[in-house]
């Protein structure tokens, strides 16, 4: 991984990306019956305990709310910190992903720890605002201390078949970005098709995405292991032709430990175990830590704990 390693941060000029996304072409049938499989496999107990315990640490916890405050930032970031204060094995969580305008909140909270602070940006979640004024969203996030950004790609410029203007706007919010993480935000939900996904994921990945996330989180349709599943396969197509190593963040809809082991799985076998760190796979996160801490106390215990138990993010 260390010699594309250091081709992370590279963008792709548009010729390349042309020919990439020219040549996509989806197995529909083939996917399906893939995720299906893989959804089959069974984890020992061992495993499925250091399963949870990746899961804790890949999850970037999220408030995206027109009422969150500083107070409920202040109580996820603690959480993000400590998910279990009884359970010193339990590692901390890989984020907290919050507004602009809550993001030195959460930095103050989480400074001497492990713990990044991710913030949305773009004009989350529709991205319909001129790139000028995603600029300016973007600048302010990183401005106030953000550790990570999560952009969301412009679906009517996908739509419309602007592919070269959804590769150039990426770019420019990468310029600004630098080496802070910019993870882009397809929206597989709105995509409809396979081939968009690819297509969607090849582009933010040649202009210059660090990671590329499956959903806002904020329409109903949110990831799928399918998605996920053609996502890391462009992920894979983008390594081997030595362009870098990139991250897939899943988001929207993911609440239980079992469907994120599922996901875990999809990783491993479609990518490889290198890719199961936070460095590279996150979750986003509400519900699912909590589910993930009772698992973790189940198998360590034999008994289930009340949800009041963990301390709420």
């Amino acid at each position: 991984m260390s010699s594309k390693t250091s081709l992370k941060n590279s963008v792709i000029d548009w010729s390349s990306t042309i020919d990439m996304i020219d040549n996509v072409r989806i197995d529909e049938l083939g996917v399906k019956e893939r995720t299906s499989s893989l959804a089959t496999r069974s984890i020992k107990k061992d495993s499925k305990l250091e399963g949870l315990m990746k899961i804790v640490s890949m999850c970037d916890l999220t408030t995206l709310e027109g009422e969150d405050t500083e107070g409920k930032i202040a109580q996820m970031s603690s959480k993000a910190m400590t998910p279990d204060p009884s359970d010193a094995d339990v590692p901390n969580a890989a984020a907290v992903c919050v507004y602009p305008s809550l993001v030195s909140t959460a930095k103050n909270i989480v400074r001497d720890s492990n713990v990044k602070v991710a913030s949305v940006s773009s004009y989350f979640p529709s991205g319909q605002a001129p790139l000028e004024s995603k600029i300016v969203d973007t600048q302010y996030a990183i401005n106030e201390g953000a550790d990570e950004i999560d952009i969301v790609i412009n679906r009517k410029a996908f739509f419309e078949g602007d592919f070269r203007k959804v590769y150039d706007e990426i770019v420019s919010l990468k310029e600004i970005c630098g080496d802070i993480h910019l993870k882009t935000i397809l929206e597989v939900g709105e995509l409809e098709t396979y081939e968009n996904i690819k297509k969607a994921s090849l582009i933010a990945l040649s202009a210059g995405s660090d990671f590329i996330k499956t959903s806002t989180g904020k329409i109903s349709s949110g990831a799928s292991r399918e998605a996920c599943l053609v996502m890391a396969r462009a992920v894979r197509e983008f390594a081997d032709s030595g362009y870098g190593v990139k991250g897939i963040k899943v988001a929207g809809g993911i609440r239980d430990s079992k469907d994120a082991i599922r996901y875990l799985v999809i990783i491993n076998e479609e990518l490889g175990a290198e890719w199961l760190t936070p460095e590279y796979f996150r979750f986003g996160a509400s519900s699912l830590l909590d589910d993930v801490l009772k698992q973790i106390k189940k198998l360590k215990t034999n008994s289930y704990q009340s949800s009041y138990y963990f301390p709420r993010g």
